[in-house]
C-alpha cells in the first residue's frame, strides 16, 4: 500500500498536466481568433521585420545610424512596392482596353458552350425549361408549343434618388480605408520593430526569465533563421515560376507575357490559391486572343506542369530541408490558420507554423507540436522495426532492416537495430505487455532475419583469413552459450553468425532444456580445452544474474577455459560490472557485437599476461 500511493499520486499529477495543456492550447487557439484584428497586422509586421532586418544591418554596417537605416529600408520598400504596382495597374487597364478588338473571338468561344438544338441533349434541356415554367406559373400550360400569345412589356424605367457628395464618400470610405488602416498599422509595427528590435527582444527575454537565457536565446535564433530561410526559399521558387512562366507564354504568343509573370510570381505568395487565380487571368486571355483551342490548352497544360513539378517536388524539398516542417503539416497548418485568420492566415501559415515548431521543440509542455508538425523522425529505425514485428508485419521490418543496412556493415545493423528491438522486445516480455502469439512471431521474424543475413558479404575491415585461422597454432573454437531464454540464444547465434564471417570456428548452442546445466554437458561432451574461449550471451533486463551463474559454473567445471561474457547494450561502468563476478570474473566483458569481435580476436591469437594471471589465482 505504501508503493501504490506515490504511484497514484504521480498519476493524478500526470492527468492534471494533460488537463491544464488542453486547457492552454484552446485558450491560445480562441484568443488568437477573438484578437484576430490586432495579431493579424502584428504577424504581417513581424515577417516583414524578419524579410528587412538584414537589410538594415548592412546598412548600418556603412556607419549610417538605426533611424536612418530603418527608414531608408522601408521607403526604399515601399517605393519598390508602389511603383510594381502602378505598372501593373497600368498593364492590366492596357489589356482590358484591349478587350474589344478580340469580341468575335470571345462571342465564338461562348457560342461553342451552348447547347445543341437538337438530339437527346436538346429535348432534355427543353424538359427542364418546361418545368421550370409550370413551376413558376402554375396556370401555364407545360409544352412549348401551347403557350400563350406574348404580351408586349410595358417600359420600366429606374430613376436613383440623387445622393449628396457627403453620402458617396461615406459609401465609398470603408472599402478603401479599412485596406489602408491595416496597411498602416503593419507599416508602424514594422518600423517600431525595426526601431526597438534589441529592446524588445531583451525585455522578452526577462519575461522568460533570466535562468533560461540559453534556451530562449537558441530558440530566437532558429525561429529567426527558418523564417528567414523562408522567406528566401519562397521568393526564389516564385521568381522561378515566374520566370518560367512568362518564357512559356511568349513562346505560345500570349500577349503581356512579362505582366502574366509578375502576376503569377506575386500571387503564390497565397499558397494553393495563389496559383490558380494567377492561372485565370493569362488562360481566359488566350480564350479571347486565339482562334482555335490549341494555344489556350498550351497555356494550361504550362500552368498544370509547372505546379504539379514545383508543388510536388521543388518545394517540399526545399521547404522540408530548410525550414523544418513536413510536406503534411504545412497543408494541414494552411487550412487551420485559412480557418481561423481567412486570407491573411494563409498567406502567413508557413511563418506562424514555422514559429510553433521552434516553440514546441524548446518548451517541453509543447514537444507535441514539434513531433506532429517538425520533418525530422519521431522514432528512431530500432523502434519502428520493433512496432512492425508487434504489428506482425514482416514485410515492413524487412524494409526497414534492408534499408538500415545500405552502406553499412552487418554488425552495425545488429549493434543499433535488431539487438535494440530484441531488447525492447525483453523488457515488455517480463512486464507480461506481449501476448504469445505477438511473442513467438517476434522471434521468429528476427531469427529469420538472422539466418537470411547469414549470406551478406561483410566489407573488409582486419577479419582473418578462413585457412589462415584453420592451421594457426593458437586456432580455438568459439562457444556461443545463451544465458536465459531465446532472446539470448539469438543474439548468441547473431555474434556466431559474425564470428564465422571472420573465419573462426564456431559452435552456437541452443538454451538448456529440461536439466538447467545441460550446456556443462554439452562442453564436456566436445572436450572444451584450454584454446577454447566460451561466450555467454545475455540480454537485458535481467542480464547479469544468469550470466553470473553460468561464468560461476563454468570456472567451477573447467577452470582453465576463457570466459567472455557479452551483457548487450549495457551502458554503465564495465569495471563495477565485472566486480559483480567476484572471484569468477570472466576474462573480457563486452557490451556491443564490434567489441565482442574485437576481444575474442585477441584471445584466440594471443593470450596476456592479465589473462595468465588471472587463470593461474583461479586454479589456486
Amino acid at each position: 500500500m505504501k508503493h501504490e500511493l506515490p504511484q497514484a499520486e504521480l498519476v493524478s499529477q500526470q492527468k492534471l498536466r494533460s488537463g491544464g495543456s488542453v486547457i492552454v492550447l484552446f485558450g491560445t487557439i480562441a484568443a488568437l481568433y477573438f484578437a484576430r484584428e490586432i495579431l493579424i497586422p502584428f504577424a504581417f509586421a513581424l515577417t516583414l521585420t524578419f524579410l528587412l532586418t538584414p537589410v538594415v544591418t548592412f546598412l548600418q554596417r556603412l556607419h549610417a545610424g538605426r533611424v536612418v537605416s530603418v527608414f531608408v529600408t522601408v521607403l526604399a520598400s515601399i517605393t519598390v512596392v508602389g511603383g510594381v504596382g502602378w505598372i501593373l495597374a497600368n498593364q492590366l487597364v492596357d489589356v482590358a482596353e484591349q478587350l474589344p478588338l478580340y469580341r468575335q473571338n470571345i462571342h465564338a468561344k461562348i457560342q461553342a458552350f451552348h447547347l445543341p438544338v437538337t438530339g437527346q441533349l436538346a429535348r432534355a434541356a427543353e424538359s427542364m425549361n418546361d418545368i421550370v415554367r409550370e413551376l413558376a406559373e402554375p396556370g401555364a400550360p407545360a409544352h412549348s408549343n401551347a403557350r400563350p400569345a406574348p404580351v408586349a412589356p410595358l417600359p420600366v424605367r429606374l430613376v436613383e434618388p440623387t445622393t449628396s457628395g457627403w453620402t458617396q464618400l461615406r459609401d465609398l470610405g470603408p472599402p478603401i480605408i479599412a485596406p489602408l488602416g491595416r496597411a498602416g498599422i503593419v507599416f508602424i509595427f514594422t518600423v517600431f520593430m525595426l526601431l526597438k528590435r534589441e529592446d524588445l527582444r531583451n525585455r522578452l527575454l526577462r519575461i522568460v526569465g533570466l535562468g533560461q537565457l540559453n534556451l530562449t536565446t537558441q530558440a530566437l535564433d532558429e525561429a529567426s533563421s527558418r523564417v528567414s530561410r523562408y522567406i528566401l526559399m519562397q521568393f526564389l521558387v516564385n521568381a522561378g515560376f515566374g520566370t518560367l512562366f512568362g518564357c512559356g507564354l511568349y513562346f505560345i504568343g500570349v500577349p503581356n507575357a512579362a505582366l502574366w509573370a509578375v502576376v503569377a510570381a506575386l500571387l503564390r505568395i497565397v499558397p494553393y490559391v495563389g496559383t490558380l487565380v494567377a492561372a485565370i487571368l493569362p488562360l481566359a486571355l488566350s480564350l479571347a486572343v486565339f482562334d482555335g483551342w490549341l494555344r489556350p490548352l498550351f497555356v494550361f497544360l504550362l500552368i498544370a506542369c509547372l505546379e504539379l513539378i514545383i508543388a510536388n517536388l521543388v518545394e517540399p524539398w526545399l521547404y522540408g530541408a530548410h525550414v523544418g516542417i513536413s510536406s503534411l503539416a504545412l497543408l494541414v497548418t494552411s487550412v487551420f490558420w485559412a480557418v481561423l485568420w481567412g486570407p491573411a492566415g494563409l498567406i502567413l501559415s508557413t511563418p506562424l507554423t514555422v514559429c510553433v515548431v521552434v516553440l514546441g521543440r524548446y518548451v517541453p509542455q509543447l514537444a507535441f507540436l514539434h513531433i506532429l508538425l517538425g520533418d525530422e523522425p519521431v522514432l528512431e529505425a530500432d523502434a519502428r522495426i520493433y512496432q512492425r514485428l508487434l504489428a506482425m508485419d514482416q514485410l515492413e521490418a524487412q524494409s526497414i532492416a534492408t534499408q538500415f543496412l545500405k552502406g553499412r556493415p552487418l554488425v552495425e545493423m545488429y549493434d543499433e537495430l535488431l539487438i535494440p528491438a530484441l531488447t525492447m522486445a525483453e523488457q515488455d516480455r517480463h512486464k507480461g505487455a506481449i501476448d504469445a502469439a505477438r511473442e513467438e512471431f517476434l522471434f521468429l521474424s528476427i531469427n529469420e532475419m538472422v539466418v537470411e543475413l547469414s549470406e551478406y558479404q561483410v566489407p573488409d575491415s582486419g577479419s582473418v583469413d578462413v585457412d589462415e585461422a584453420a592451421h594457426t597454432p593458437e586456432a580455438a573454437r568459439i562457444l556461443c552459450l545463451p544465458a536465459h531464454d531465446r532472446a539470448d540464444q539469438i543474439t548468441g547465434a547473431i555474434l556466431a553468425q559474425l564470428l564465422e564471417q571472420q573465419g573462426l570456428a564456431v559452435l552456437s548452442f541452443p538454451i538448456a532444456g529440461a536439466s538447467p546445466y545441460e550446456w556443462l554437458e554439452w562442453l564436456a561432451l566436445i572436450e572444451a580445452g584450454p584454446r577454447d574461449v566460451v561466450c555467454i550471451s545475455s540480454l537485458p533486463p535481467y542480464a547479469f544474474a544468469p550470466a553470473q551463474a553460468m561464468c560461476k559454473q563454468i570456472r567451477e567445471r573447467f577452470p582453465k577455459l576463457r570466459v567472455m561474457v557479452c551483457v548487450w547494450g549495457f551502458c554503465g561502468d564495465t569495471q563495477k560490472a565485472m566486480a559483480r563476478f567476484d572471484r569468477t570474473q570472466p576474462n573480457r566483458l563486452s557490451t556491443s557485437l564490434a567489441q565482442a569481435i574485437q576481444n575474442i580476436q585477441e584471445l584466440v591469437h594471443f593470450k596476456p599476461l592479465v589473462d595468465r594471471v588471472r587463470d593461474v589465482v583461479t586454479t589456486g
